[in-house]
């Protein structure tokens, strides 16, 4: 994580908790089998990873838990906004993309987002894993982990969803367009 450890008031706390809780109930579909007291234990357990899912919440993604990893105990959360993330959109690749633009630069790219709010970009298959569990990115774009073979020739993935499918794309990783963002995952 890029950024020093944050906290969030107890208010925030609160609000963050009883949303989560309540969008776990409305969605059971994506955690068919999971308890929300085991997912708030763990979460209390783990107050650090709070901020990550605040961020992820505030930015439009509206996290919520879509597996749980028995080999790490770990329960995983992805953005399940029904478009990409508001907050996360007109951004390109990562770092060395943004620095090559000379002209026109946008505000911040995917990956160094995804790192100062403490989640991954969702990989191609954790994207495709999503899109099982209802219809994302009908209008919207999301770039996901590319493979460093593709991106030290200047390309990076993403994905959508047209025509009830999900297609992978590539373009120049400096690109950046108003409806391509990207979703994060945490595992908590």
């Amino acid at each position: 994580m890029n950024n020093p450890k944050k906290d969030l008031l107890p208010q925030q706390r609160e609000e963050l908790l009883s949303v989560l809780k309540a969008r776990f109930e409305k969605n059971k579909n994506r955690h068919q089998g999971l308890e929300w007291a085991t997912v708030l234990a763990k979460l209390e357990a783990n107050p650090e990873k709070l901020w990550s899912l605040d961020d992820m919440e505030t930015t439009g993604g509206e996290p919520d838990v879509v597996g749980y990893d028995a080999k790490t105990d770990e329960f995983i959360f992805f953005d399940c906004s029904a478009e990409n993330p508001k907050g996360r959109r007109s951004v390109c690749y990562d770092h060395e993309a943004l620095e090559s633009r000379k002209e026109h630069k946008p505000g911040n790219s995917a990956i160094e987002m995804a790192a100062d709010m403490g989640i991954e970009l969702l990989t191609e298959e954790q994207y495709r894993q999503l899109q099982q569990l209802g219809n994302f990115d009908l209008k919207t774009s999301s770039w996901v982990k590319t493979p460093s073979e593709i991106r030290k020739r200047g390309g990076a993935l993403f994905c959508n969803r047209r025509y009830d499918t999900v297609f992978l794309y590539h373009n120049g990783a400096d690109s950046y367009y108003s409806a391509r963002g990207f979703r994060g995952s945490l595992r908590v």
